[in-house]
């Protein structure tokens, strides 16, 4: 991977062996406003896959951003799997400690394997971050809420472009991942009448998801291939490569995991293959669209109102998609540059 061709505006690479932290801050493009982006801790193979996983996301988040109509760039924090020489606050504070260095360049807030609590030890440390306790994100799981909305408005939105209805009612919908943002998803579909498959590597979410939504149970190996309506991605990213995408059994593939797309190249596949694809970033923009509305001290009823554009967005990549002739993926990169003023 030859990271000088990836332009980004900052790589930042911390470590401190003494509590078994390392840590990256990526700041992608600050072009309209601060980089915005989550803090993720993960288990990576090797340092260079999470590099290369913590620009892919901070490239989203500026892309999200921009087609989202919300004044901030992209970033993201990644927290490598680390050793238990040293509590999970002092970690917290140590990434706080360079935030705060970085003067509001870059804010942070939750993401996958992280907590409120893991963010109030950063806010120890700076006021550059965001779902800290009592926070508008965090009350009533809002930020999770918002995101499964904004993904059920796409899938509405989506369906009316491949069978000319947004009704859900009878559509198969198969859901991958059962967190926190996939579970409420299937609390919204179900609710609108959908038949739901589910898989998660959690059996206990799995068996929960079936008890409460009449769920049918896949094994997560199985999920890509079942034959349905809408495939639902909202587990980690990458999910559509050379090796699943031949197995897709789907019409509509619009879920909340970040970086579905393995490379670009991906979309131009499942555009070739007649398979109508919702751009990640532009889909599951809600989380982002509260922590905007949070920073600019709105409440939940002005969040929700912004998320509801998600829906008018995606139907405007759709024709972008139409009238270029390009894959809906390419589109939507096409949409977010322009606003960039690339």
């Amino acid at each position: 991977m030859n990271l000088m061709n990836q332009n980004y505006e900052q790589l930042i690479f911390l470590q401190d062996r003494s509590i078994g932290f390392k840590a990256i801050i990526a700041i992608d493009n600050t072009t309209l406003g601060p980089a915005l982006g989550g803090c993720r801790m993960w288990h990576y193979a090797s340092d260079e896959a999470a590099v290369l996983d913590a620009l892919r996301l901070a490239r989203g988040m500026t892309y999200k951003s921009a087609v989202s109509g919300i004044p901030y760039g992209g970033g993201k924090a990644v927290i490598l799997s680390h050793s238990d020489q040293g509590p999970r606050q002092m970690l917290f504070r140590a990434l706080g400690h360079k935030i705060d260095e970085l003067q509001g360049t870059y804010i942070t807030g939750m993401d996958l394997g992280t907590t409120v609590s893991d963010m109030d030890w950063v806010h120890f440390e700076t006021s550059f971050v965001t779902d800290t306790s009592g926070s508008l994100g965090a009350v009533n799981e809002l930020t999770a809420k918002m995101t499964a909305y904004g993904v059920f408005l796409g899938i509405q939105a989506s369906l009316k472009r491949a069978y000319g209805s947004e009704s859900i009612q009878h559509k198969i919908i198969a859901v991958q991942g059962l967190g926190k943002v996939g579970f409420q998803l299937c609390r919204f579909l179900k609710h609108a009448g959908a038949k739901l498959i589910v898989s998660d590597i959690n059996p206990a979410r799995l068996r929960k998801a079936v008890e409460e939504f009449g769920a049918d149970p896949r094994k997560p190996g199985d999920i890509l291939s079942v034959p349905c309506d809408v495939l639902s991605p909202c587990a980690l990213g990458g999910i559509l490569n050379d090796t699943t995408v031949s197995k897709l059994n789907c019409t509509i593939i619009a879920g909340a995991a970040n970086n579905q797309l393995l490379e670009a190249r991906h979309g131009k596949l499942l555009h070739d293959m007649d398979i109508l694809y919702a751009p990640d970033y532009v889909i599951n923009a809600g989380g982002i669209i509260v922590t905007s509305v949070e920073l600019e001290g709105g409440n939940a009823a002005a969040a929700q109102k912004i998320v509801e554009r998600i829906g008018d967005t995606l139907t405007h990549v759709f024709h972008t998609s139409d009238a270029q002739g390009i894959s809906t993926a390419a589109a939507a990169d096409w949409i977010a540059e322009q606003l960039l003023g690339r």
